[in-house]
């Protein structure tokens, strides 16, 4: 399909999101949005209710990625860089390991920041030290490359955090930061580069750094790669990396020290993109519109609240509406067409920050906060909290559902509640 037949089919409104593409296999789950509508999860997290827990041998913050009954977590294991595969039960399957680790310099970062993606059949894993690897399912090595030793340092002043994204072209993966940032694809089985595109853009200070990870969407059945960072989002073809449109204008004031760490999240027809210093009080919620060809700034830059955002949590979703969650505690219900803030709704007051990106089930939703509390929130009949809850451990990584159990990765275990 040309891409002017679907820019015309785009403009008749035809647009929409494709959930059985490459992408299921997602650290923000099956629709790349945090959403899991088909997880009825109790929501007690208590004794009687846990599962399993087992623990890690070394620092790590990845997001778990569930593929069939497999967990997989990546962390350092003495000095080195480890993929592991947990069975659904919590016993560890297998273990790869993929280079010497260069270790985080946030403390609530680690040099395994960045989550593993699949295609289904095989696991792909990136580190801050630049090892890209292949795996098969039994944690073979396919193959191996280190993309700073190829590329060059990465000068992002924090850790590494883009995760990789599974495309049926490829596996793609970003790095933004001063200097040559860029956005490439890889063949699944050799790892060779398929292409690798330019994605420069000049900023403010710090304004160039990006944290945050590719989703894949659909126009009209055509796969395409929405990326945030360098203050624009831009949408790519999987086949070669060309830039089919790209929208800027996120921070016309010019304000420095302004990364783009949430992922982009989209719902409906709208691409919503948290930005701005939430931690900081200065907020900044847009949406855009998935449609049009070149620069679409005047035309699909569409709304903007500078009430409510998050600079760390990327949003969620759960039924008409985006779900924000402030980094010190509030959440927010946005309407995706007008972002008009519909229900606001405030965690308890405590002086640690939300690192990990909220998760909603059926009818209730998961924040963990950095110290360990997590706290379950009925987003049905009404808002209301539902439980407290206080691991014993740090936790960053973002929670997981898989059928009626919720994964949780701590700083020390992984965790899994019924």
């Amino acid at each position: 399909m040309s891409w002017s037949l679907v820019w015309l089919l785009c403009l008749a409104g035809l647009n929409h999101l494709n959930p059985t593409m490459a992408a299921n296999h997602h650290w923000r789950g099956p629709h790349q949005n945090g959403h899991f509508p088909d997880e009825d999860f109790s929501g007690f997290l208590d004794d009687e209710h846990l599962l399993w827990k087992e623990p890690l041998p070394g620092p790590g913050t990845s997001t778990p990625l569930v593929v069939e009954d497999l967990i997989l977590i990546t962390y350092a294991k003495e000095g080195t860089n480890t993929v592991a595969a947990f069975s659904i039960d919590g016993d560890l399957e297998w273990t790869a390991q993929c280079g010497t680790e260069t270790p985080g310099r946030h403390r609530n970062g680690s040099g395994s920041n960045p989550s593993v993606t699949s295609d289904g059949k095989h696991f792909f894993a990136y580190f801050k030290s630049g090892d890209w690897v292949g795996l098969d399912a039994q944690g073979k090595t396919l193959w191996k490359r280190n993309l700073v030793q190829e590329y060059g340092e990465v000068s992002l002043y924090w850790d590494t955090g883009t995760s990789p994204l599974s495309t049926s072209n490829g596996v793609v993966i970003t790095r933004m930061h001063e200097g040559s940032s860029w956005l490439a694809s890889f063949h699944p089985l050799t790892g060779e580069l398929q292409w690798k595109v330019p994605r420069d853009y000049n900023t403010p200070v710090e304004g160039d750094h990006g944290y945050s990870s590719p989703i894949l969407t659909s126009l009209d059945g055509q796969e395409v790669i929405l990326v945030w960072g360098g203050q624009h989002l831009t949408c790519h073809d999987p086949a070669n990396g060309e830039v089919i449109w790209e929208c800027g204008e996120f921070n016309p004031d010019e304000k420095p020290y302004w990364p783009a760490v949430a992922s982009p999240m989209q719902i409906q027809n709208k691409v919503i993109v948290a930005f701005g210093r939430a931690d900081k009080r200065q907020p900044r919620l847009h949406g855009i519109g998935l449609r049009g060809m070149g620069d679409v700034t005047a035309t699909q830059h569409l709304w903007e609240n500078q009430i409510h955002s998050s600079f760390v949590p990327s949003p969620t979703t759960h039924g008409s509406l985006a779900i924000l969650l402030s980094d010190r505690g509030t959440l927010a219900g946005i309407d995706p067409t007008t972002g008009e803030s519909i229900w606001t709704f405030e965690l308890p007051e405590h002086r640690s920050s939300y690192y990990a990106s909220p998760s909603a089930g059926k009818d209730k939703l998961i924040a963990a906060r950095e110290d360990g509390a997590v706290f379950v929130v009925n987003l049905a009949p009404e808002v209301s909290l539902f439980s407290e809850s206080h691991l014993g451990e740090r936790v960053i990584a973002s929670p997981v559902f898989h059928g009626e159990r919720l994964i949780l990765r701590g700083e020390k275990h992984l965790i899994s509640f019924r």
